[in-house]
């Protein structure tokens, strides 16, 4: 950031990645509480009304609280998984607002919030367009133990 940066407010983007097909559904709030995080669950319920649904997300607390858990014990199609803590780079949604940030937010000068979710808005409408499922690089074999590395590591620091 430049030592005249200033912050003209902020936006919370929920965002579901269609892994099969590279598409995002976004939303934004003004917040990411669990109310926030419910009222996405029930969009992506309605876009998507009859198929199993695997969500992946971080540990976020909004995202474990007890109303989103009884609703999703409602809507048995839902399946969280829960990344490992560091462990982001397993969500592909991730990769995705990695893109974003560097081809639309990073550079751009945005006065005030509603012109930076409509940069947002234009970013996932031209990609949607032009939508390609993401292809990961690395070895599964890599994968895989950078996992098990990752797992050792969370079990020492758990046990201290």
């Amino acid at each position: 950031m430049t030592h005249d940066y200033k912050r003209n407010g902020t936006t919370t983007l929920f965002a579901a990645l269609n892994v099969a097909d590279g598409t995002v559904l976004g939303d934004f709030k003004p917040r990411h509480r669990h109310q926030e995080w419910l009222d996405f669950l029930k969009t992506i319920d309605e876009t998507f009304p009859e198929i199993e649904l695997h969500i992946v997300c971080d540990n976020y607390a909004a995202h474990k609280h007890e109303r989103v858990q009884r609703w999703l014990k409602r809507h048995p199609r839902f399946h969280v998984h829960f990344t490992p803590t560091s462990g982001s780079w397993l969500n592909l949604v991730e990769r995705w607002f990695r893109e974003l940030t560097q081809k639309c937010i990073r550079r751009g000068s945005f006065n005030n919030v509603p012109q930076l979710e409509s940069a947002i808005w234009d970013y996932i409408e031209n990609t949607n367009d032009s939508a390609k499922p993401f292809q990961w690089k690395a070895n599964p074999k890599d994968i895989l133990a950078k996992v098990a590395r990752a797992r050792v590591a969370l079990d020492k620091a758990q046990s201290k």
